[in-house]
């Protein structure tokens, strides 16, 4: 059931941030492991069971690969989505990984 990956997906605090921070802004993978001091394995690991819940598409540039958040996620999961960025404002560590 798509729902429930989804939601497993976003059962993880690392992930959570990641989406955070997408809500912001596109960012290659170098970026996030900087931002939350992950090594690359970890954060490709995070970024694969996103994009497997199709919450995050990716395209490579040069050799870069930039990640964001997948639109057709937005649009079917509209307030799930509204409901997760408005939440995200109530939690100091996410707060702090936008202000980095």
């Amino acid at each position: 059931m798509e729902l429930v990956n989804i939601l497993k997906a976003l059962s993880d605090e690392t992930r959570i941030r990641i989406l955070n921070l997408l809500m912001v802004k596109e960012l290659c993978v170098c970026e996030l492991e900087v931002l939350l001091g992950l090594n690359q394995s970890n954060a490709s690991r995070h970024l694969n069971k996103l994009s497997s819940a199709d919450i995050l598409k990716s395209y490579k540039k040069g050799q870069y690969v930039y990640y964001f958040i997948n639109s057709d996620f937005i649009k079917k999961y509209q307030n799930l989505y509204e409901t997760l960025r408005q939440n995200f404002n109530n939690y100091d560590i996410l707060m702090n990984d936008k202000k980095i």
